[in-house]
């Protein structure tokens, strides 16, 4: 019998027997889930669904509210927000992370991360603690009330990409290169229905925020999740933090099998960089050197550690930025900007004309430091999606902190490596240990009551699946369309998270801000779209707000993961194409009926009309027992529900 990789050892410590129901070759996994963490743009939703339960306490052993992306306060919705979240936190018993301690992956590494345990996070990055050797998995944020409320998390068995780094990285050349070269590679849908898993004599060289790194953009290849080994660097990483009680070694059996494999020389890598607009437009920077850089953003959850400002920093001690050009300098946590004022770090940025954020997000969801018309931005953050920086225009560019650092001193795109000789960077052997950002639970106070700002909207109540339905087509879009497409990020639309009908008012502005007006007047309808529909963010919003204004069912050739069950927790009906030319039979203005929903949904088969010219297709779903539940019940919350008050 063959050994077991460590992805499948962290799910069958987990696996939750006979509960659910499981389809297919490979079915679904059901998991224990030990630590949720939400963020503030999809916590209030969260909690809001969380109370709806009925619960009194969460029964998870962690959960941890963060806020770090609604920081800028130009009028009273962030704040009302961050009231209620506190609240809630007090009253539910979650640790509540204030604003300014920091980016929730970034602290949950230094803080909260356990080898060998589950976390379930309403951010798409959550994977990031993927690096402790955890399984760490971003979903939508009723799935993680869900999660809170005891419920077990439930996602399709995944196949084990088995990513095997050989040698080690040459000076300049960084963890982000490794990344973006599997994103080269595979491409921004290669990794949906997959785990990585990272092996290799080349992990050894590797530090737990370099490890950080990769894990957290794992997510822009589609992937579920992704993993390493928790061994000597592991226990060195928690040592420093104070927490090397929490290390236990974990790594696969030396005869493991794995679905796929890829090997990667480190060695071999050169610095590169993602062309706008997606994260696998990869090539080398050497190919695009001398273009002039308008600002170059060093920080987001994905590079924003002490080793990333502190490489950064050893480039530019000495230099200054260039003229035309702005460099904003983003820590990832409060310990880490305690850390870079300690040792000169954050001496050495100002000295150099970098501008300092806060700790929080910022530019990387478009708060802040929106670029020029038609600049060119370089930013050591994961997505680039055309709009996310608050600039249509913009060009922005995916690179590693040293390639930011280097260009921003000369002023154009520059391989970091004409900067080798700079000063090494050490990892310190003791990282500051202040959680006094932190609010810890006290014992349950029922009186307890929660500050609820007027922008805080009550949920809305969905309706069960009819069985038939006819809708004309609202949209009818081509392939990679992203939660930023269906529900745009910056400050003035997160800032209405907590409020469903406004919010709502700007679903799909970035391809037609006419669209709530239209689905609100069509009452409702269909969408159509290609492949990996719905990739980015784990945002719910992104299918709460248009099912908000009707839309009913959703036809594509393929999903991304997250947003798949997003739609399925809001009960709109995700259907597949059987066949790639028919995505051709569907125009935005035709009208589809669909009959017989409930048979189709046993049988996973149904027969579409195209009213208006008359042709006729089929579609599958391809759900679990689980998932035709919950779209039957009309939602996951109503499903919830309906089993709590049956006595689960």
């Amino acid at each position: 019998m063959a050994g077991k990789n460590l992805v499948q050892k962290l799910i069958d410590s987990h696996r939750v027997k006979g509960q659910g129901k499981e389809d297919g070759a490979r079915g679904e996994a059901l998991v224990r889930i030990d630590q949720t963490l939400t963020q503030d743009t999809t916590g209030t939703m969260a909690y809001l669904q969380f109370e709806a339960l009925g619960v009194d306490r969460v029964k998870t052993e962690l959960s941890v509210s963060y806020v770090d992306h609604n920081l800028l306060q130009v009028g009273f919705e962030n704040a009302d927000d961050h009231d209620f979240l506190q609240d809630m936190a007090a009253k539910y018993g979650i640790i509540f992370s204030r604003p300014g301690n920091g980016i929730c992956h970034q602290v949950h590494l230094e803080r909260f991360g356990i080898p060998g345990k589950t976390l379930l996070g309403s951010d798409s990055h959550t994977p990031t603690a993927g690096a402790l050797g955890m399984l760490a998995i971003g979903a939508g944020g009723l799935d993680v009330a869900l999660a809170m409320a005891g419920f077990p998390f439930s996602f399709p068995e995944p196949r084990v990409l088995r990513v095997e780094l050989k040698g080690r990285l040459s000076p300049m050349v960084s963890a982000k290169d490794i990344v973006l070269e599997i994103l080269r590679r595979l491409t921004v849908k290669g990794g949906v229905g997959k785990i990585l898993e990272y092996t290799g004599e080349g992990v050894l060289s590797l530090s737990v925020p370099q490890r950080g790194t990769i894990a957290n953009m794992g997510a822009e290849l589609g992937a579920t999740t992704s993993v390493f080994p928790s061994d000597e660097a592991t226990k060195r990483f928690l040592e420093a933090q104070g927490r090397g009680m929490d290390y236990i070694p974990l790594a696969a059996d030396p005869d493991a099998r794995y679905d796929e494999e890829i090997v990667i020389d480190l060695s071999a890598l050169e610095p590169l960089i993602a062309l706008p607009h997606m994260p696998d437009s990869v090539v080398a920077v050497r190919q695009v050197a001398g273009k002039p850089v308008d600002q170059c953003f060093i920080g987001s959850c994905t590079n924003s550690s002490y080793y990333d400002l502190a490489v950064s920093a050893s480039i530019l001690k000495g230099r200054h930025v260039a003229r035309n050009t702005s460099l904003v300098i983003g820590p990832g946590s409060r310990q880490t900007l305690l850390m870079i004022n300690r040792d000169g770090i954050l001496a050495d940025f100002v000295k150099a004309g970098a501008r300092i954020l806060e700790c929080a997000c910022g530019p990387c969801i478009g708060i802040g430091q929106a670029p020029r018309t038609g600049a060119v931005s370089l930013r050591s953050s994961n997505r680039n999606f055309e709009g996310r920086s608050g600039t249509k225009s913009a060009l922005v560019h995916l690179v590693s902190a040293e390639t930011a650092a280097a260009s921003a001193v000369r002023g154009v795109i520059t391989d970091p490596r004409e900067f080798a000789g700079s000063g090494g960077v050490r990892t310190p052997d003791r990282f500051v240990s202040d959680d006094s950002m932190l609010v810890f639970p006290k014992e349950r106070d029922a009186a307890l009551s929660v500050r609820r700002g007027p922008n805080i909207a009550p949920l809305p109540v969905f309706e069960p699946i009819a069985d038939s339905m006819e809708g004309e087509v609202l949209l009818a879009m081509g392939d990679n369309i992203t939660t930023d497409h269906i529900l745009p990020a910056g400050s003035k639309i997160m800032s209405l998270r907590s409020n469903l009908p406004e919010i709502s008012k700007y679903c799909f502005a970035a391809i037609d801000p006419d669209f709530p007006q239209r689905a609100l007047k069509a009452g409702g309808g269909i969408l159509a779209g290609g492949e990996n529909y719905g990739q980015g963010s784990s945002r719910e919003h992104a299918a709460l707000s248009p099912r908000f204004l009707g839309v009913k069912a959703v036809i594509a050739l393929s999903y991304a993961r997250i947003h798949r069950q997003n739609l399925v927790n809001s009960g709109i009906l995700p259907l597949v194409f059987d066949h790639r030319e028919d995505r051709e039979l569907v125009s935005q203005g035709d009208r589809l009926s669909i009959g017989n929903i409930g048979k189709g949904l046993s049988m996973d088969r149904f027969e579409i009309r195209n009213e208006t010219t008359g042709a006729t297709f089929t579609a599958h779903h391809g759900l679990s027992g689980r998932q035709v539940d919950l779209i039957l019940a009309g939602g996951a919350l109503n499903a919830a529900r309906r089993e709590l008050a049956a006595g689960r």
